[in-house]
Parts: C-alpha cells; sequence; structure tokens
C-alpha cells in the first residue's frame, strides 16, 4: 500500500477474538487479517454505480 488511511473501528468482543484466531492461524497481525479479510470480500463484489 502506497497511502494508507487509518480508522478506528469499534468491535464485539467475540468478533475480535475470532479474528485474532484467524489471525495467529494465517501468521497475521489483526489489522493485516482485516484488510485480506476486506480485499477479499471486495475482490469478490462488483461496484455498481446504481446500489444504494
Amino acid at each position: 500500500m502506497d497511502e494508507e488511511k487509518r480508522i478506528t473501528v469499534r468491535l464485539p468482543l467475540e468478533l475480535h477474538e475470532r479474528l485474532a484466531a484467524l489471525a495467529k492461524r494465517d501468521r497475521r497481525s489483526v489489522n493485516g487479517e482485516i484488510v485480506h479479510l476486506l480485499e477479499v470480500t471486495l475482490a469478490s463484489h462488483s461496484v455498481d454505480a446504481e446500489s444504494p
């Protein structure tokens, strides 16, 4: 990533624990796991200008 945007996100504890477990399994940081999951999810969805 050439540029980054820092954000704060509040997560339910259970979701954070699940993300942390996935990150550990995949040898990533929690932040890296979130970025990876977002990239995979967004790659599978096309952006439709007419979507609400």
